[in-house]
């Protein structure tokens, strides 16, 4: 019992802690700026916000548009729960795997998807277009990225994967330099950052996520803002715990657990950090490029799996 309780914890965290995530990233990139900004906490504010006001729905609207919110936020937080974060001994990491958390993440995309077409507006048939344009690249790479470390660890089991990375002597595998890069390079086309998509846009040539939620309001529009921002964070704790798997608890010891969650918290601020440098130094790329930045990207998976069986396996 005592390590379901300490799942449950342990994602109630998670999907606190995700608005400010995407604060922080947001913070930090207008100090680069010299901006003023909003503080770390905004995000927290806007979603109180969005809760209160009335929800506007358009007459064309289905049924799978008003429950597809619901729909991607919690199944968000079910991707959410499966991934271990402060410790790799809970329950629900032993429930599924890498392939499965695939799987979620894109019944997630699906029904953001569907949602955009469903009104029927250009904007949200455009946007949904390219989310699934994009997704048909980026998930061979990220698949690949995801077999290149469960091969490394004879096991797709997360909490296997990371407590096999955490343990084992630090030697820069070519395998996991390569994996490495491809999931990062996927990452930032996952969650809609710079150079894919830019989340602080509204133009309409340029726009991927936000024009598949312009028809939502109100409390859908914060499910829908907080699933990305929750989304953005999962991606963030998984580069941290499969590229630096140090300072991940293998018990339910409170020290071993108190020092889990000091380590998970500075990976996610320095990352956030690196995350803000890197989207203030480049500008947005052309969407006709995309497909090239991900097709590098599952060829550095790729060349991760390939030096692995090639080079490690013995």
């Amino acid at each position: 019992m005592t390590g379901w309780i300490f799942a449950l914890l342990q994602t109630f965290c998670v999907v606190l802690f995700a608005p400010f995530m995407a604060g922080w990233v947001k913070w930090l990139k207008c100090k680069l700026q010299n901006r003023q900004g909003p503080p770390p906490w905004q995000p927290y504010r806007d979603l109180l916000r969005l809760s209160r006001k009335q929800v506007v729905l358009a007459e064309s609207a289905s049924p799978i548009f008003r429950v597809a919110p619901y729909i991607v936020f919690s199944v968000t937080v079910v991707a959410a729960s499966i991934v271990p974060v402060f410790s790799v001994q809970i329950p629900t990491a032993a429930l599924a795997d890498v392939i499965v958390l695939v799987g979620f993440l894109a019944l997630t995309r699906f029904f953001l998807s569907l949602a955009g077409m469903d009104v029927g507006t250009a904007f949200g048939g455009m946007g949904s277009s390219r989310e699934v344009t994009i997704s048909s690249l980026a998930e061979p790479a990220l698949l690949m990225a995801f077999f290149t470390l469960a091969m490394n660890a004879s096991s797709t089991n997360l909490s296997t994967v990371i407590s096999h990375l955490a343990q084992s002597q630090f030697v820069l595998y070519p395998s996991l330099i390569f994996s490495a890069m491809g999931f990062i390079l996927v990452a930032l086309a996952e969650t809609g950052r710079i150079p894919i998509d830019n989340p602080a846009t509204h133009l309409e040539l340029t726009m991927i996520h936000e024009a598949m939620i312009l028809e939502y309001s109100g409390r859908h529009l914060a499910l829908m803002e907080w699933a990305a921002m929750l989304k953005l964070t999962l991606y963030a704790v998984l580069i941290a715990n499969f590229i630096v798997p140090w300072g991940v608890a293998m018990t339910l010891e409170p020290g071993a657990i108190a020092f889990g969650v000091y380590s998970i918290i500075c990976k996610l601020l320095v990352l956030g950090y690196c995350l803000a440098i890197a989207e203030t130094v480049q500008a947005k790329m052309r969407l006709f490029r995309a497909p090239h930045f991900l097709g590098l990207a599952f060829i550095l998976s790729l060349l991760g799996m390939m030096s692995h069986i090639v080079l490690e396996v013995r």
